[in-house]
């Protein structure tokens, strides 16, 4: 296991599409319509919950980026090297720092509006706070923007770097470019690393992983290092240089004996030379490569004396020949690194307390001779005699075991459990039989007998349609029967009808009237009014021949129209007395919204149009509406009241 999976990072937008990512989810998830009836305290709460949400999802995004990215500080010193190698440390905390000002004036800015909007006393100025809130809060988040883009490319980067974990068994390769440390790896673990014949093919850190002793083995493939001052050595060769300083492994420095690499023997001795201090307290190994083109015994007894002079002692540093091309050597190799690293790891575990522990814990008996007496080793008779019994057995049975098979060929065996089916024939034995067929399991219908059976239900099936089992039966349909059924389709016909004149009716957007009896007029007369005051108490008596003038005009007024029906409106009256006087209908101005409007459908139309129109611009475009109250103090208590600071107050 590594120390830190780097691709579980999310990936961090840009930030434009980080502002509109949070907020439509604002806009999903949140109410977003206010109704008229609504009071201004469910106003406020409607807007207070938008800022609140959007700088929730605001805080809780930038979170989980700042909480994704690993820090210097808690990750192992190889990560946090390689990461200052790679990306510049300075300059990747200052990214992380800002996002993390930038959240805390989101979290600031949220709260002052909220704080405002508490005292909103219109949709308007409700909505307008709202859209201040959220633009300064996007407005934070269009800075960060570089800081986005280099976290992304960090991101991006880390998930393509191999996972080396630090705290297991390692193997590190290195020396100059195009020695042959690539080809090694490609040898020794399932790795597949480009190798080609110029140097820095390999700019980045590789690993492979392979298995000695039943142990797994991460074998880490470095990028070449040329021979200069640590302060001139570029990021390729600086990965190289922080995984041999950081990790607890066995170093393997691999030379060129045959000079093919474009850097001779001295140099080559020099490098390691320089690099030394990194191999402190390290297991070591010196590899010569490349022996198929020259053997170390057929170099000059110069540059023979300058390998030897790298390894003081060769039980310290030991000196192996090996060659990547005809794969002499590399096994050997292979085996004295592990073998190294495995003795020094133990060695290490010796000097800690925690063995002695251990040790003092454990208690090994050793038995001791009592009377003098030798007692070796022995197989009692029972068990020889049940071998016997056993191999007689073997030897009576005719076919051999599988696994008898198995050890006789060793790896040429292949198993064949087919050929055992003896029953099949031979040229049948081997077709691939499927499991399931036109939808159905051919376990199911696996049957020594099913071919017979399947003609027997053939003949079967034969006779019934013979016997006209499946013909329908006749219908014996008697005259009254077929007269209800086409009654009730002319009735199921007219039906149909009357809906769709509904439908049209409704439509075309006439008034619909009621179904219940047109309402009587009222007509007062004076018996009436004089009974209604006997009834009341009043002596009536003597008013049988007055004259109720008002009463009379009255009664005219509402008894005349009763002839005709109900009451004459004046647009009529007034055409009706123009048609009297010159026999020409009188001519009206059509009103401006309906110029141009040809019936009554597209009158509808555009009243549905215009009432958007309206309803767009008072709420959507945060426009002054009618039900908005006009305030002429543009500056109320909540803005200039209180504690103040230095500065004008005409700007606050």
């Amino acid at each position: 296991m590594s120390l830190y999976n780097f691709k579980k990072i999310m990936v961090v937008p840009p930030a434009k599409a980080f502002i509109d990512i949070m907020l439509s989810k604002t806009q999903r998830k949140t109410p977003t319509v206010v109704h008229k009836h609504y009071k201004i305290s469910r106003i406020r709460a409607f807007y207070m919950r938008k800022v609140k949400y959007t700088q929730q999802n605001f805080h809780d995004r930038l979170t989980q980026i700042i909480q994704d990215f690993p820090k210097l500080d808690d990750v192992h010193p190889f990560y946090a090297d390689l990461m200052n190698v790679l990306y510049d440390k300075d300059h990747y905390k200052l990214a992380l720092g800002q996002l993390n000002t930038a959240r805390h004036l989101i979290d600031t800015v949220a709260k002052d509006y909220v704080r405002l909007l508490k005292f909103g006393d219109s949709l308007y100025r409700c909505k307008q706070l709202k859209k201040a809130a959220l633009g300064r809060m996007a407005t934070i988040m269009k800075r960060q923007a570089s800081n986005l883009t280099y976290l992304e490319e960090v991101r991006q980067h880390l998930s393509r770097l191999p996972s080396i974990d630090p705290y297991t068994r390692t193997v590190i390769v290195c020396g100059f470019p195009n020695v042959g440390k690539s080809s090694f790896l490609n040898k020794v673990t399932r790795a597949d690393v480009d190798v080609q014949p110029y140097a820095f093919t390999t700019k980045s850190l590789y690993v492979g992983h392979m298995d000695y002793k039943y142990l797994r083995w991460q074998v880490i493939d470095t990028p070449g290092i040329l021979d200069h001052p640590l302060e001139e050595r570029n990021v390729i060769e600086m990965q190289a240089i922080t995984a041999m300083a950081h990790l607890r492994a066995c170093i393997m420095y691999v030379m060129d004996v045959s000079e093919q690499c474009g850097h001779s023997i001295e140099e080559q001795a020099k490098l390691f030379d320089s690099i030394k201090p990194l191999f402190a307290n390290k297991p070591l190994v010196l590899v010569l490569n490349k022996t198929d083109v020259l053997k170390f015994d057929e170099l000059p007894a110069d540059k023979q004396q300058i390998i030897e002079a790298l390894s003081e002692d060769r039980e310290v540093i030991p000196i192996l020949e090996m060659s990547t091309a005809t794969e002499e050597g590399v096994m050997e190799v292979k085996v004295e690194a592990c073998e190294r690293l495995l003795g020094y790891r133990v060695d290490q575990k010796l000097k800690t307390k925690k063995l002695d522990g251990v040790l003092n814990r454990l208690h090994v008996a050793m038995p001791e001779k009592r009377d003098g007496v030798e007692r070796p080793a022995c197989i009692p008779e029972t068990v020889l005699a049940a071998r016997a019994a056993n191999a007689e057995k073997l030897a009576k049975r005719q076919r051999k075991l599988e696994k008898e098979i198995e050890q006789e060929m060793g790896d040429e065996y292949t198993l064949d459990l087919k050929k055992n089916y003896t029953t099949i024939p031979e040229e049948e034995r081997y077709d691939v039989i499927p499991e399931f067929l036109n939808g159905v399991n051919i376990a199911d219908y696996i049957d020594a007998d099913i071919f017979e059976k399947l003609e027997e239900l053939e003949r079967e099936e034969g006779l019934r349609m013979d016997s006209g089992f499946y013909e329908p039966p006749p219908l014996n349909m008697d005259e009254t029967l077929q007269e209800i059924r086409e009654m009730a389709k002319q009735i199921r016909l007219r039906r149909f009808q009357l809906k769709d004149a509904r439908k049209l009716a409704q439509k075309s957007g006439r008034p619909i009237m009621p179904r219940h009896k047109q309402a009587m007029v009222r007509v007062r007369k004076a018996d009436d009014l004089r009974k209604t005051m006997e009834n009341l108490g009043l002596d009536m008596s003597g008013t049988e021949d007055t004259n109720f003038a008002k009463n009379q005009v009255s009664v005219k007024r509402s008894v005349v129209p009763a002839v005709g029906g109900p009451k004459t409106p004046k647009k009529d009256r007034e055409s009706s007395a123009v048609w009297k006087a010159t026999g020409l209908p009188l001519k009206r101005k059509t009103p401006r919204n309906e110029l141009g409007i040809k019936d009554v459908m597209l009158k509808a139309k555009a009243k549905v149009m215009a009432k958007h129109d309206i309803a767009k611009r008072v709420t959507k475009m945060s426009r002054k509406g009618e039900a908005d109250r006009h305030i002429p103090d543009l500056k109320p208590k909540h803005l200039f009241a209180g504690k103040r600071g230095t500065g004008k107050t005409d700007r606050r």
